[in-house]
């Protein structure tokens, strides 16, 4: 679902604020501080995955690029185990393993320390 969210939103050409066409609120961090939260501009790079501007949506918040890729895989997967009772999805349970997770944390502190850089073209 989130996928069909992100594939019918226009990505604002800000790098962030996409999710208020959906009704959600600005952004408190941007509002309060001027600066960027921990996924700002999350929903912007989902929508620009989903119209296919891949190069835009890992600029605009790589982490979130590297997600909506991950998400769709996942649902691909799911769906071929579903359809064909593979096994293969049990081979991604090394995701949830430490040093994986630690590596994605990690890169969602990279992400969101580049999203402070290029905040309003510093």
């Amino acid at each position: 679902m989130v996928l069909i969210i992100a594939a019918s939103l226009r990505p604002a050409e800000a790098g962030h604020g996409t999710h208020t066409q959906i009704g959600l609120p600005p952004c408190s961090w941007v509002v309060w501080f001027d600066k960027p939260c921990p996924t700002c501009g999350m929903t912007t790079a989902f929508a620009n995955a989903g119209e296919g501007h891949w190069l835009a949506s890992f600029v605009t918040q790589p982490a979130g690029m590297l997600l909506c890729v991950a998400t769709a895989s996942a649902f691909w997967l799911g769906l071929h185990t579903l359809l064909t009772g593979s096994r293969i999805g049990s081979l991604t349970g090394w995701v949830l393993r430490p040093k994986p997770i630690a590596a994605m944390v990690l890169g969602l502190i990279g992400a969101w320390v580049y999203k402070i850089m290029t905040w309003n073209g510093f």
